[in-house]
């Protein structure tokens, strides 16, 4: 039986990880659970999984609830990252993942990694830490998971090219002038995938991609010039891996994160999961397009951060973060984003190598200031 530890248990790769989880109870055992500020759903699993430790930001009462000790505060998510956890699954939104990430290595547990901003802002030092360590990276997003298999499980084939298939997100069929007008409502109704709101925004601006390319570099040890994105309107397969002579392996599936994360948490092992199947015989053609590079701008913007590398990642994922909260909040259109984005790229005028965690938080807190500064000034025009 393997003990799981899940950080960021109440968003929906955690939710997903319980459900996994509770379909196979014999399998797997939850020692930890992390939440944030859900706390009513949060309660809510820890009576049901009994947990030895859970955290929350917020102190709430738990004196009915015994077996469990509790750890309040912005990061206690750490005292979930327990010495009996097997494997400790990753799934806080954005920058403070890689706090997560880089713990959990330092205490030698196996990651699963739903966090993409950890290897987006810091994937040279997490993945030096981990090499170091001798820990492994199990990833949880349904492309790098694709590819992970496609590759056999053994990252260090040799391949000629990762093809990042991408569903175009809800503004796919959008035209361009309609741009302006789109709402925070709008950008959430995701044409496959059922994820949470950040997410979401990402998978419309197509940021998201931009970010699983970056993540891919550093899980897949390559250059940014041998992986491609390609529209896969239907989201059946995950992602592809060309090989020197031609031939090209996929992962098909059903558009649901609990197969990668199933995955993740039994491999080497593969077990059941309750989802539905492919029928092939009812199945549609399977269609793919290059995406529009004027249309969405913001891909090629953090694939740029990422070749550039040093800090420009961090910054690039700090206004990112900025921008979409403002673009939820309705402080921001939708075609703002990009402007903030870009905004805070030129702000950038020294790029520095980040050498540890603190250099990390740095650029993201530049990032994150200049995103502000943009935003008070395009709502000051």
């Amino acid at each position: 039986m393997k003990r799981i530890a899940i950080i960021g248990s109440t968003g929906s790769i955690g939710k997903q990880t319980l459900a996994v989880i509770k379909r196979n109870p014999e399998a797997f055992e939850v020692v930890s659970l992390a939440g944030g500020n859900n706390t009513r759903a949060f309660l809510e699993q820890v009576k049901e999984f009994k947990p030895k430790i859970a955290t929350l930001i917020n102190e709430v009462p738990t004196e009915n609830i015994t077996g469990t000790t509790f750890y309040f505060g912005e990061n206690a998510f750490t005292n979930a990252i327990t010495t009996d956890a097997d494997i400790v699954v990753v799934a806080l939104v954005g920058f403070k993942g890689i706090i997560a990430v880089l713990d959990a290595i330092e205490k030698g547990k196996t990651v699963a990694l739903a966090n993409k901003e950890s290897l987006v802002v810091g994937g040279e030092l997490v993945m030096q830490k981990a090499k170091e360590k001798g820990v492994k990276l199990l990833p949880i997003d349904s492309e790098h998971s694709a590819v992970w298999q496609s590759l056999g499980f053994d990252e260090t084939k040799p391949f000629n090219k990762i093809i990042l298939t991408c569903s175009g997100g809800a503004f796919r069929d959008e035209p361009m002038e309609n741009f302006s007008t789109l709402t925070a409502k709008d950008a959430l109704k995701h044409p496959n995938w059922n994820m949470g709101d950040k997410i979401t925004i990402d998978c419309a601006t197509l940021v998201n991609k931009g970010f699983e390319v970056i993540e891919a570099k550093w899980l897949f040890n390559t250059d940014f010039d041998k992986i491609d994105v390609l529209i896969h309107r239907e989201s059946i397969i995950h992602s592809m891996v060309e090989y020197a002579d031609g031939s090209v392996i996929a992962q098909l599936g059903t558009p649901t994160m609990e197969t990668p994360i199933s995955l993740a948490l039994s491999y080497p092992e593969r077990i059941n999961c309750d989802i539905h199947r492919i029928d092939f015989k009812k199945a549609s053609k399977l269609t793919f397009a290059e995406y529009n590079e004027e249309k969405f701008p913001c891909l090629k913007l953090v694939v740029d951060a990422g070749k550039k590398g040093g800090i420009y990642p961090a910054v690039i994922n700090g206004a990112n973060e900025v921008a979409v909260s403002a673009f939820l909040d309705g402080k921001i259109n939708y075609a703002d984003i990009y402007t903030v984005l870009k905004g805070a790229f030129n702000s950038i005028a020294e790029n520095p190598t980040p050498n540890c965690l603190k250099d990390l938080i740095k650029a993201d807190e530049f990032g994150r200031t200049s995103a502000k500064e943009i935003i008070e000034r395009i709502n000051a025009n």
